[in-house]
């Protein structure tokens, strides 16, 4: 379940990521699976060879690439998730990471 992410913040991902940038959304994330993560960052682009070519200097694999309507996407977890926030540059999304693990609400 996803939540915490303004409808403005989805639509400039989504134009982003159609324009083929690699676009970044954070929000905050439940999924019985990972118990333990409680925000997700998808970086996406509808150019899923630059999608590819972008993960590779991550240590990404296009195979963990998900293929999901026009937006073939990573889900970028936990310290992989912060560190790839961080070498973006992406402090506001760093931000709702910090605030989450310090158990302060974030406001929408």
């Amino acid at each position: 379940m996803a939540f915490g992410v303004k409808r403005s913040e989805l639509l400039q991902w989504k134009k982003k990521a159609r324009e083929g940038e690699v676009a970044f959304l954070t929000h905050f994330w439940l999924d019985d699976r990972f118990p333990q993560y409680h925000t997700v960052t998808k970086a996406a682009c509808s150019n899923r060879e630059k999608l590819v070519q972008w993960g590779k200097q991550y240590g990404l694999k296009g195979e963990w690439i998900h293929d999901r309507e026009d937006f073939p996407h990573f889900d970028l977890l936990g310290d992989r998730q912060r560190e790839i926030l961080m070498e973006e540059g992406l402090y506001d999304q760093l931000e709702k990471l910090e605030n989450r693990r310090k158990g302060m609400k974030v406001n929408e």
